[in-house]
């Protein structure tokens, strides 16, 4: 069973390598992002330098490792790729860096997730370009200071809020990825479509758009599902009618939401009368991680409008109430 779980997620992470632009031409959506990026490659070219290092910031899904490999191959650099997590001590943060070549791109995924230790490394080896170790201990304690190669650190965190000041200012530039608009999403899965050899329609490409919670790696997940019923039923065109079923058979309703996220806002609505709730308490009564709570669900529901942040805590809207065919609670309602 474990041997058939790994073989799954190797297989998960191949397909969705296999599917990962390799430059800013053939990367669909985040335009503002990309010109800048592409100013700021160019600059650091003609000057014969390493970029700035740079923070992406977003929802998961949204394409921040991607845009890391393509910033890595416009510079012709090497990447070195890692997460917050898997730092765990200032040597681990060593072995990686002092392994590096001069214009080499460290990414860090999760960074909000680095331990204070590291991070406090880490200041003088992205402003300053050394590593400082502590050698000994008690008073024969002495620092040593390592040259380090000049790399460009790329950090992705999904929780902006959770960087240090700190850490966050060292990056001398911070971009944020928005949502996909349906018509960029389709996009995607059309050109998805052509590089796994699926023929699909525009009706089709349009239909898991829509239920992709504006996310491309969602998008391909479904897009996936999808051919596997339309090659089950020997269909060779994917069209608006296969998406549909195979979708309703996932249980993803026209705009995207799936049973875990009716269930979260139904959770909030009878059992705390559509809130407000704080995120602690709405996490233990769906049995789920605050965090995931935060990083996973909230997003897509805030961005349809059926969930609000207010001070006294999250809120179930009239438009939930609405799409789950509910009657909202005016007079005794969330906001008196």
């Amino acid at each position: 069973m474990i041997t058939s779980n790994k073989q799954s997620n190797i297989e998960e992470e191949q397909f969705e390598m296999s599917l990962r632009p390799s430059n800013f031409d053939e990367y669909i959506g985040q335009e503002k992002i990309k010109k800048n990026l592409n100013i700021l490659i160019e600059a650091a070219k003609k000057r014969g330098e390493s970029i700035e290092h740079v923070l992406l910031f977003g929802s998961p899904g949204l394409g921040k490792t991607t845009l890391s490999h393509i910033i890595a191959k416009e510079m012709g650099a090497g990447i070195k790729t890692t997460s917050g997590p898997a730092i765990e001590r200032v040597a681990d943060l060593g072995s990686i860096i002092t392994n590096l070549n001069d214009g080499d791109i460290l990414f860090i995924d999760e960074i909000h997730r680095l331990s204070k230790v590291v991070e406090e490394v880490l200041y003088p080896a992205m402003e300053d370009g050394v590593l400082d170790i502590i050698v000994g201990k008690g008073p024969s304690a002495r620092t040593i200071q390592l040259e380090l190669p000049k790399f460009t650190l790329i950090g992705a965190t999904t929780r902006l809020g959770m960087l240090s000041a700190p850490l966050r200012n060292r990056f001398g530039v911070i971009y944020r990825l928005e949502f996909y608009t349906d018509e960029e999403i389709g996009q995607i899965v059309e050109r998805s479509s052509r590089i796994l050899n699926i023929d699909i329609d525009k009706t089709g490409s349009r239909s898991i758009a829509k239920c992709s919670r504006s996310t491309p790696r969602i998008a391909n997940r479904l897009l996936k599902r999808v051919r596997d019923l339309a090659q089950i039923n020997e269909q060779k065109i994917i069209d608006d009618k296969i998406s549909k079923q195979a979708l309703d058979m996932l249980d993803i309703d026209h705009i995207g939401l799936e049973p875990a996220d009716r269930e979260l806002l139904m959770t909030m609505i009878e059992k705390f009368n559509g809130g407000p709730v704080g995120v602690q308490t709405v996490a233990a009564a769906f049995s789920e991680e605050p965090q995931t709570v935060e990083e996973v669900y909230e997003p897509y529901l805030m961005k349809r409008g059926f969930l609000e942040r207010t001070p006294r805590g999250r809120v179930v809207t009239k438009a939930a109430y609405e799409h789950l065919g509910l009657e909202f609670p005016e007079e005794d309602g969330l906001f008196s």
